[in-house]
């Protein structure tokens, strides 16, 4: 038997949705993409142009009153927004994925895993980056013990954009869940985190040299000391001239270094279809490289595997599979991001 797709609406129809969202669901034959939400009206023609089956709504309340045509909400909308939108989603019996950042708070994250558990629904934070090429790749060689013990990890996110990003968040500040520490620190500690494990301290820097003084922080730095011994160091940076390495990584057999971001958002932005045999594949002039002193080895890539979230997903909402991605995890991210900000501003 053929399980009938979960009915599923988009709120919001920036880059979260028009371009992660929207075509991992499309693509997906467990899912089916009946509604996106945006009060935007040239995204509400995109969104019609590109999924003609699917109703645009301008106003989440006016999908709420639909509530029973839907199984599955997920939000990309501003974090700001997340709790108000999350609740009410909860409030309607409806499944819930919530874009990162998650929320602002960790309070607040843990206030909506009480709202979905009471209401016995199903909630998952779009921690898509535990499947980038890269990262698959790196715990492929830590899982092998290709590095031997590992010492050192080191990870960037880094680009020059120093114009901004020319939506929510050139304005957000930290308290609404702005600032690259929650943007992509969210990221970069989660996969530190599902890498070498829990977190014994932590220690951050911030500065803003981005358009707007009083918007949240263009760059971070933040170091992790794991149960393991092992020391991460992460670095976030959207004004960064001459970007660092994306991985670095040493231990006591060999080291592994890669340079670049994985190519999955750029080929959904370019319309590559993630059922594409392209998608995600990684050049070979983009491997990493292992090796010890001049020793130097070619990695070939893991597949970047976003598709695997919503895979994921559909098992967990039919009762077959945990859920892709577990939200304590991402509240245990925000304990750490509050930590870092609390220590900055002389709170801890």
């Amino acid at each position: 038997m053929v399980a009938t797709p979960i009915r599923t609406a988009v709120v919001g129809f920036g880059v979260s949705g028009k371009v992660f969202h929207a075509p991992l669901i499309a693509a997906d034959p467990d899912f089916s993409l009946d509604a996106i939400v945006t009060a935007n009206t040239e995204r509400a023609a995109d969104a019609a142009r590109l999924y003609p089956h699917a109703e645009v709504f301008p106003a989440a309340d006016k999908l709420f009153a639909s509530a029973d045509d839907f199984d599955l909400v997920v939000l990309c909308t501003p974090p700001s927004t997340h709790v108000d939108l999350a609740s009410a989603v909860i409030a309607h019996g409806l499944h819930l994925v919530v874009d990162k950042p998650f929320v602002p708070t960790s309070q607040e994250g843990q206030h909506l895993l009480n709202l979905a558990s009471s209401a016995g629904v199903q909630l998952s934070v779009f921690q898509n980056r535990r499947w980038d090429a890269d990262f698959l790749t790196l715990q492929r060689l830590v899982r092998g013990g290709d590095l031997g013990q590992v010492y050192s990890f080191e990870s960037r996110f880094e680009w020059w954009r120093p114009e901004g990003f020319g939506n929510w968040r050139d304005e957000a500040t930290p308290d609404e869940g702005g600032g690259l520490l929650h943007d992509l620190g969210a990221h970069l500690i989660d996969q530190a985190i599902q890498l070498l494990g829990p977190v014994v301290d932590t220690y951050g820097e911030t500065a803003n040299h981005g358009p707007n003084p009083e918007g949240g922080e263009s760059e971070a730095f933040v170091s992790l000391l794991h149960e393991s011994g092992v020391r991460s160091r992460l670095w976030m940076n959207g004004v960064a001239a001459r970007p660092g390495p994306r991985f670095h990584v040493l231990g006591s057999s060999a080291g592994y270094t890669k340079w670049g971001l994985d190519r999955q958002e750029p080929d959904l932005a370019a319309g590559v279809l993630p059922t594409d045999p392209a998608y995600g594949v990684e050049n070979e002039n983009a491997w990493g490289i292992l090796g010890t002193g001049s020793t130097k080895t070619p990695v070939p890539a893991e597949r970047g595997a976003y598709p695997r979230f919503y895979a994921k997903l559909a098992k967990s909402i039919r009762g077959t599979g945990p859920l892709p991605v577990d939200p304590r995890e991402s509240v245990e991210v925000l304990r750490i991001i509050e930590n870092i900000h609390a220590s900055l501003n002389g709170l801890s």
